[in-house]
């Protein structure tokens, strides 16, 4: 199958560009620039065959796009958050899968190295993560526990200069091709702790999940824990209980609620485009009252979306921004890019379907962003615990 050319033009209907820095539109520029030359292209295929495009690893950490905002000391870019925002909004325009490897890496597992690790555990793997020498992941999710992390069975017991580890995780982004994990299991107090496993270490193995039809360029996989000594030193020193894991996902999910905006404007642009040249009836169906109404509620839920992301990169920049609204932005942008995803595709008609066009492949891998790191439904409780203070989860 040829790759269509990508055309993309990104939707800014309210001139939120304005609010941006030069250095935030460069940023932005050079990755929908890689998007285009490197993604765009062979993206479908990869999908198509459920195969990861391991070069995009090295692409990725030569672009500064893994950790952007952990220190130049430690390999990072040293950015705000915003500038991070707009790299995964890009990155999700071209798949979700792209976006994804990103975020784990520079959310889930640099940034934990970072915020709670120990200066040689920083030197040492920061910045061969940074640039991508290194690809990591993140197992907190079990086959039995998903969104009640507190109940994880994965364990860990003290044995002298180190500690065996016991356990699985599942529904792990990058396992299949990860150097190291950051792991989290419970210590004999029942605390849970995070800790740093590396390939290699016997009885530590990833076996590939296999049969997705969402996020099919993504490598997804489980991290099975058959007695692994894992060293002391490789424990984060400076965390303990359930907010080191949770901490890293507030972090991650501000990237999807940018990355899934992506997704929803790329599938805007392609119906917006289409529509212009789709001939039905002696005209372009753009000029019919009920596809001109599509199109004028997605680039209105776009919009609404765009400011939300960025008023809520403002405040993580003020370090202001709270779990709750993190949590209401990723619940918000995976909704309107699920909707318009779904309203583009029956724009398209039977074309929606084909891998000619990129939206029902953002359908299929939408699908797996509105359910991982925190489902629609949790977070919607999120919400209504921080306005009622009632906990409704229990």
């Amino acid at each position: 199958m040829a790759a269509r050319a990508d055309l993309f033009q990104s939707p800014d209907y309210f001139a939120l560009d304005e609010l941006l820095s030069e250095e935030h539109k460069l940023i932005r520029e050079t990755v929908r620039n890689y998007v285009k030359k490197e993604i765009s292209p062979i993206i479908e295929d990869y999908a198509q065959r459920a195969e990861f495009p391991e070069q995009i690893v090295k692409q990725m950490g030569e672009l500064g796009c893994f950790g952007p905002t952990v220190s130049v000391e430690y390999g990072g870019g040293g950015l705000d958050y915003i500038s991070y925002g707009l790299m995964m909004q890009e990155l999700e325009r071209g798949d979700s899968g792209v976006r994804s490897t990103a975020s784990v890496q520079g959310s889930l597992v640099m940034y934990p190295i970072y915020a709670y690790g120990s200066e040689e555990q920083k030197r040492k793997y920061l910045p061969k993560l940074a640039n991508g020498e290194f690809l990591g992941c993140f197992g907190l999710t079990e086959p039995n526990h998903g969104s009640d992390p507190s109940s994880m069975l994965t364990t860990i017991k003290d044995a002298g200069d180190h500690v065996i580890l016991n356990g699985a995780k599942m529904w792990i982004s990058n396992a299949p091709y990860a150097h190291v994990a950051v792991v989290w299991a419970k210590d004999e107090h029942n605390i849970v702790r995070g800790l740093i496993v590396e390939r290699g270490m016997p009885g530590f193995s990833t076996p590939t999940t296999h049969g997705k039809w969402s996020l099919r360029a993504s490598a997804t996989g489980e991290l099975v824990f058959d007695n692994v000594k894992v060293p002391k030193e490789n424990i984060f020193p400076n965390v303990q209980g359930l907010k080191g894991p949770l901490g890293c996902l507030t972090k991650a999910r501000f990237g999807i609620a940018w990355g899934a905006l992506g997704a929803a404007m790329d599938c805007y642009d392609t119906a917006l485009r289409y529509s212009k040249e789709r001939i039905q009836f002696d005209k372009p169906i753009a000029g019919f009252q009920l596809q001109q109404k599509k199109l004028a509620e997605m680039v209105t839920e776009i919009t609404k979306a765009q400011l939300m992301v960025w008023r809520l990169g403002v405040l993580m920049n003020e370090g202001k921004a709270t779990p709750q609204q993190v949590s209401m932005a990723k619940r918000n942008s995976c909704e309107i890019a699920t909707n318009i995803a779904r309203d583009a595709r029956q724009m398209l008609g039977g074309m929606g379907i084909t891998g000619e066009y990129s939206i029902m492949r953002h359908m299929m891998n939408l699908e797996s962003v509105i359910t991982y790191e925190g489902t629609h439904d949790i977070h919607l409780l999120i919400t209504g615990m921080d306005v009622t203070g009632i906990n409704a989860f229990k």
